[in-house]
């Protein structure tokens, strides 16, 4: 593997890494629970587990009580909702504008590769303003595999011209660093993410666990 000093290029994860969507994807699970007179949840509870897309949302919110088809059928209604609020209350983390300053200040090239669908991920990354500064932009579905499957992350490298061993990818959840160590990349973990209480960052096997997004210029600066 590679040291640190060799990194060029680094990948983000959208939600919980980049982003904080809790806010509009608690909004819209409610909105729908209410709508089907259920009752509503705790924003804490939901943001533990919005890294984990529409389905865990829905299983969620319905006590994993439905069958496949209804779960489908009402994460489609949920994303339809999502869709509306997609950027009401979502920003970037706080540190995230000053990373990625810093990253194109260095030259050193970045994107995103999230499994968020492509319909979603292209409004949303636009609003956020990073659109003509992500040097790409892998969606759910702009492959057959998603995460934890490699195969986005050694897309986005070959857009990039590096090689997946010389990137970095970070993410808040254990398929991101499934996915980075599958794709023979450096991972780190975006610990302010979405973590749930039972997961422990630490045994996911990353290179570096980060509490701020900011710590990542410094982890990078250390080893340069």
């Amino acid at each position: 593997m590679p040291s640190p000093s060799q990194v060029r290029a680094v990948l983000f994860d959208l939600d919980g890494t980049l982003a904080d969507t809790a806010p509009d994807m608690s909004d819209s699970l409610n909105e729908l629970l209410m709508r089907h007179g259920r009752q509503t949840l705790d924003y804490q509870e939901v943001r533990k587990h919005t890294s984990r897309g529409g389905l865990a949302l829905i299983k969620l919110g319905y006590n994993g009580t439905l069958d496949a088809d209804e779960t489908l059928q009402l994460r489609d209604e949920f994303l339809q909702i999502y869709a509306r609020r997609l950027h009401d209350k979502t920003r970037l983390f706080p540190g995230v504008l000053a990373l990625l300053d810093h990253l194109d200040e260095a030259g050193l090239p970045w994107g995103i590769v999230t499994n968020k669908p492509g319909w979603l991920t292209e409004p949303l990354v636009e609003k956020l303003q990073l659109t003509p500064r992500a040097s790409c932009t892998i969606s759910g579905d702009s492959l057959p595999e998603r995460k934890p499957r490699p195969e986005p992350l050694s897309r986005a490298a070959d857009l990039l011209q590096v090689d997946p061993a010389e990137c970095l990818y970070m993410g808040d959840d254990p398929r991101d660093i499934q996915a980075g160590k599958a794709a023979s990349m450096k991972t780190a973990v975006a610990a302010y993410g979405y973590i749930q209480d039972h997961q422990d960052p630490h045994a996911w096997g990353a290179d570096v666990v980060l509490e701020a997004a900011l710590e990542l210029k410094d982890w990078l600066s250390l080893h340069g």
